[in-house]
């Protein structure tokens, strides 16, 4: 196989230029058979198999700089630096990142993991490079989904004064989750049916500039005019006018025409952006005709496309999305906003239902939090639906925009808490910090199944301010279903009534503690059990009440201890009830890796062992 050639970064140099679409032909088999049994991203791997190829042919790691955004595309990256035989750990505690990772290799230029950054990074590798006089090459790759982010208009508009190369690379696959919105997909696809014209465009340039004394004066000129003829004869002209030189579009699984438009491309004296075609899951039928399901695929069998792992219980994502078509059918007012993830974010049942008051902004987080606030001002309830690392974004707009103002917007923040595989970029763990530092917003948290519709419902129809209910991914917690008391904002619920230790557990550590409840209890132990449920406002009724028989309180989070409602309860206790001792079981200080989440919990202190031995600890220090 002539994929085992590749040992370690720039081998591919060693390969012949004809051998080319049988290394791609082998990566792609390679990926599907590795990916099958580990889980991980798919269709975006599959469609960039060539791109990368053309790539690693025209570079040299790690002299040069490549960067990818959002970074789930970078598989076959990875491969060629010399990773392949750790593919069989990616994803897992310990092993290989789904993503780019410069602990793991020098020829990872950037830690990423969300969208629209590459240019920016990009930028400044390319700043610093001249600055220190030196002359290696700075790719940054961007896909069209990712570029409805503004950070990357922010960064392209950066980049137009530049008098030295920086390539940006504009991979085209016309979706990023889901299919891609908007003015600049609309703008794209018009890019896409236009007729070869890149030869005629540099060979023009070139003539040009041979005039002497007057060819780059009208070469400028050019560049600077806005005529409709200039519209006409060169598409890509938005990115012309932004100050960046087009090259495209080209065939993004033609490795050939792609290596001389790159080679053409390192030429420029200036940023260039080259516009690339691709497909995502191309050479896989059912990641092509299912491109959204494989995005983040577990197992599954390569022969059918069929998936392993068996959904038994609804996840908490099933019964938002539920919930969502209730409250749309019965108030008209309601209105749903996604950032390009009505899949993920269970809300394409609503867009059905309700395409008029359904709103995908795509890869635009800020803009979705300020639409809303417009939204919200124009008489509808918007419910804004972000998984949590990615709301982090929007921390300005949902301060200044909506909570300053007191408008009446709903945050669903899913994949709350640890997620798993994804790693760091991904765990939902600062919601809690971030949002409770916020005047005028209620922040809830559900024990289960039933509370989350509850809270849902309280949020959309009972509130006239902001709200933040914030649930995890994977299956909907079904336990202490017997215990339903009405959601009353504010109140927490007391699940079982105790003496000496008081545990105040947070939304998906509920069910954690209801095991460490009963391990305490057949200790002889018998704590109070607290559904939080309200991470703001603080019960304080209720932490008065219990210190007056509790000496312990034991707060219990899945978010990092800075910040967090374990800091606010002391933060009260230690003004208002000091002989309380308050004890803060929450994520300390860190960056939480990749990992399965029972695992990762152990490993944090936040399983219901560790729970049940600290409290005991505690008591016991406490009796000594």
């Amino acid at each position: 196989m002539i994929l085992d050639k590749i040992k370690k970064p720039n081998d591919i140099h060693k390969i012949a230029l004809a051998d080319f679409p049988q290394l791609a032909e082998e990566i792609r088999n390679f990926l599907l058979e590795s990916v099958s049994e580990t889980g991980g991203h798919l269709a975006s791997n599959l469609g960039v198999v060539e791109l990368t190829l053309a790539l690693h042919n025209v570079l040299d790691f790690p002299e040069d700089k490549l960067i990818w955004d959002v970074g789930h595309q970078a598989y076959t990256h990875k491969i060629l630096t010399g990773r392949k035989e750790e593919f069989k750990t990616l994803r897992k505690e310990g092993g290989l990142s789904g993503f780019p990772k410069r602990s793991e290799s020098d020829c990872d230029s950037f830690d990423t993991g969300h969208s629209s950054n590459s240019i920016s990074a990009g930028l400044g590798y390319v700043r610093a490079r001249d600055v220190l006089g030196q002359k290696h090459h700075v790719v940054s790759v961007i896909g069209d989904g990712a570029l409805t982010g503004g950070m990357a208009y922010e960064a392209m508009n950066n980049a137009a004064e530049l008098k030295t190369n920086f390539i940006i690379v504009l991979n085209d696959n016309n979706m990023s989750i889901s299919k891609n919105v908007g003015g600049m997909s609309s703008y794209l696809s018009a890019l896409r049916t236009a007729e070869a014209y890149t030869g005629m465009k540099i060979n023009a340039t070139k003539a040009l500039k041979k005039i002497p004394r007057i060819g780059t004066a009208v070469v400028d000129t050019m560049r600077k005019t806005k005529s409709s003829i200039k519209q006409l004869i060169i598409p890509g002209m938005l990115f012309e006018n932004m100050g960046l030189t087009y090259l495209g579009p080209v065939d993004g699984h033609n490795m050939r025409q792609m290596m001389k438009l790159f080679n053409e491309a390192k030429r420029v004296e200036g940023p260039v952006l080259v516009h690339v075609l691709t497909e995502k899951g191309h050479g896989y039928i059912p990641a092509c005709s299912h491109p959204a399901r494989f995005h983040g695929t577990g197992p599954f069998d390569v022969k059918t496309g069929k998936f392993l792992e068996t959904k038994e219980n609804l996840n908490y994502t099933d019964i938002f999305s539920k919930t969502m078509c209730s409250l749309g059918k019965e108030n008209r007012r309601v209105a749903a906003i996604t950032a390009a993830m009505p899949e993920g974010t269970g809300l394409k049942a609503f867009a059905r239902s309700f395409p008029e008051r359904f709103f995908d902004v795509g890869i635009a987080e800020e803009h979705a939090v300020t639409f809303a606030a417009g939204l919200a001002l124009g008489g509808l309830i918007p419910v804004v639906a972000i998984y949590s690392s990615f709301l982090q974004r929007a921390i300005d707009q949902i301060l200044h925009d909506v909570c300053m103002q007191k408008l009446h917007v709903v945050f669903a923040i899913d994949r709350a808490g640890l997620v798993g595989a994804d790693g760091e970029t991904h765990q939902g763990c600062f919601d809690f910090s971030y949002l409770s530092m916020i005047p005028n917003l209620t922040v809830m948290a559900p024990k289960n199944d039933w509370e989350l519709q509850k809270m849902l419902r309280t949020a959309v129809l009972d509130c006239d301010g902001p709200c933040a209910i914030r649930y995890p991914k994977g299956a909907a917690y079904t336990g202490l279903s017997e215990f339903q008391q009405p959601v009353t904002v504010g109140k927490s619920e007391v699940l079982y009534e105790g003496r000496e230790v008081a545990i105040l557990a947070v939304g998906s550590m509920v069910s954690v503690c209801k095991e460490a409840y009963d391990t305490l209890k057949s200790r002889g132990i018998q704590p109070t059990f607290v559904n939080v449920r309200f991470v703001k406002p603080l019960d304080t009724e209720l932490l008065d009440t219990l210190a007056k028989t509790h000496s312990l309180f034991v707060t219990v989070e899945e978010n990092v201890k800075n910040g967090g409602f374990g800091e606010h309860v002391s933060a009260y206790m230690e003004a208002c009830q000091p002989d309380v001792r308050v004890m803060n079981l929450a994520i300390w200080d860190r960056f939480v890796e990749q990992g399965k989440i029972d695992s990762l919990r152990a490993k944090i202190g936040l399983s219901s062992v560790e729970i049940a031995e600290t409290i005991t600890a505690a008591l016991e220090d406490k009796n000594k």
